[in-house]
């Protein structure tokens, strides 16, 4: 999240550039709306893993049938 951070402020950096064409601060803008349409998509994932770890926290193993990866890496071994 930290790096998705450092992203939209260094678009508000660039944004934020008075000497700017009007032609480059369209793009910017376009570039701006694409990068928050991928920074909302990161937010709804880490909210969702937060939702997994709190069912967990809160039922313990016997919520892992429905919830699968948690507790597991990508090669399906417990970590």
């Amino acid at each position: 999240m930290s790096d998705l951070n450092d992203h939209l402020f260094a678009q508000l950096e660039r944004m934020s550039d008075e000497d700017m064409s009007a032609e480059k601060i369209a793009d910017e803008a376009k570039r701006a709306e694409a990068i928050v349409s991928v920074a909302d998509q990161i937010t709804r994932n880490a909210d969702l893993q937060l939702k997994a770890a709190k069912l967990f926290a809160e039922h313990g193993n016997q919520i892992l049938p429905m919830l699968p990866q948690i507790g597991q890496s990508k090669g399906g071994a417990e970590e």
